[in-house]
């Protein structure tokens, strides 16, 4: 009774929190972290009172399922802007801009805590500066794809948006396995190329295989089935199938074989996208259902964020450096890079500011960051100040991107009991 409780509360908090965000002209998807910082362990979680909200950190990560879902989904929704007809039109400029920008980040990133390293080496370790910057690459595909939803945004800018999240990620992972082994490097001494050439790119082209795989026994078994709510239920099926395939690990001759389910559910998205005849139907079928996981999704998320880094004020300030430095790299290397491959004006001027938003990814990286020792905890604190900042304070400035980029059109009422109200009674029927 207490975990749906619990559940109940959350969504309820997101969906009335998201009325208010729309009275201040707020994306929804900041609305729905709010909630789930009141409903945290920091606010009302902290009553005590089981079911009325996240009592501690333990009782949100047992949400970690939701969570787990929410994002194959997300990966999922995201692998559908992968159709071959409009990569046509962007795929080149995409890659460049998706390479291009992740690396810049990681080097900017890299060069600006590398030299405040040397400032104070007792607060900021070589390992954990190297690292940080790795992390930097990564960008936040849910809060993104959210809030193009929400505001139906279209235009140039929204075409490679998503495209260079989605790559933006794969590079990341890559950029993060050899940060990470060069960091291992320094502490013990010794330098493992496996861990630092070999796992990433095993990690990136298994992940990849596995959806194509999957993607191709997707699109073969939704023909068996002509109904609407089966094919839907055949969707979910598959994803959650996938999702769960993707938490597999093992080791064969000492190389760790891993997958990262984000570029497993892309794969598996683009793959059905461009072979299935009805994808795009489905496709809007399976957003509406998973609305409200989306919302509980966004909610755990808020009230996973750490309050309490706030209270070290050295890892404030580093944290301060290294969003300042981020979001300098993100601007300036997707304005770069999309100048070279002859971009629209607005995706050189506005395209780095909606790839600010930071969250999973960058959390995952960081926990796994954690094996470094004393190191890895730094990592962990540090991301988890910059999360705080950017999950809260991304989406408007994604959603403030694509307006002044033209292509959010003004919101109007959109009742649905205005609308049915609107339609002929002959058409009602």
């Amino acid at each position: 009774m207490e975990t749906l409780l619990c559940l109940a509360v959350a969504l309820f908090a997101g969906l009335m929190l998201s009325r208010l965000a729309k009275l201040v002209q707020l994306p929804a998807v900041t609305a729905y972290l709010v909630a789930g910082i009141l409903v945290g362990p920091y606010l009302l979680g902290a009553l005590g009172i089981k079911g009325l909200g996240f009592v501690s950190m333990e009782d949100v990560e047992s949400y970690g399922l939701l969570a787990d879902a929410a994002l194959g989904f997300i990966a999922f929704s995201i692998g559908n802007e992968f159709r071959l007809s409009q990569l046509k039109q962007t795929g080149k400029q995409a890659t460049i801009v998706g390479i291009f920008q992740a690396v810049f980040t990681t080097l900017l990133v890299d060069a600006a805590l590398i030299g405040l390293h040397f400032l104070i080496p007792d607060k900021l370790p070589l390992p954990a500066a190297i690292v940080l910057g790795a992390v930097a690459s990564a960008t936040a595909p849910a809060a993104t794809l959210m809030v193009v939803r929400q505001y139906k945004a279209k235009g140039p800018v929204t075409d490679i948006l998503l495209p260079v999240v989605a790559l933006d990620d794969a590079v990341g992972l890559i950029l993060f396995a050899i940060s990470f082994g060069v960091a291992k490097a320094l502490i013990s001494g010794s330098v493992d190329l496996i861990s630092v050439l070999v796992e990433p790119l095993l990690e990136v082209v298994l992940s990849l295989g596995l959806g194509f795989g999957m993607g191709m026994l997707f699109t073969y078994f939704e023909r068996f089935f002509h109904s609407r709510s089966k094919r839907l239920s055949m969707s979910v099926t598959f994803v959650l199938l996938t999702v769960a395939l993707s938490m597999l690990k093992f080791e064969i001759g000492g190389v760790h074989i891993a997958f990262s389910s984000l570029l497993v559910c892309m794969m598996l998205g683009t793959v059905f996208c461009n072979l299935c005849d009805f994808s795009e139907e489905l496709m809007d079928r399976l957003d509406r259902w998973t609305a409200p996981l989306f919302i509980l999704f966004f909610v755990i998320s808020g009230a996973e964020l750490e309050l309490a880094t706030f209270r070290d004020i050295v890892v404030v300030c580093i944290g301060l450096v290294y969003i300042l430095f981020r979001s300098l790299g993100k601007y300036t290397g997707a304005g770069i890079s999309g100048r070279i491959s002859h971009c629209d004006p607005k995706i050189v001027k506005y395209l780095g500011i909606t790839l600010l938003p930071q969250a999973g990814v960058a959390l995952g990286m960081a926990i796994k960051a954690e094996a470094l020792g004393e190191e890895g905890r730094i990592v962990t604190n540090i991301i988890l100040f910059s999360v705080l900042i950017y999950e809260l304070i991304g989406p408007f400035l994604t959603k403030m991107a694509l307006a002044k980029a033209g292509e959010i059109r003004p919101e109007g009422k959109t009742s649905a009991r205005g609308q049915i109200a609107s339609v002929p009674k002959t058409e009602q029927k």
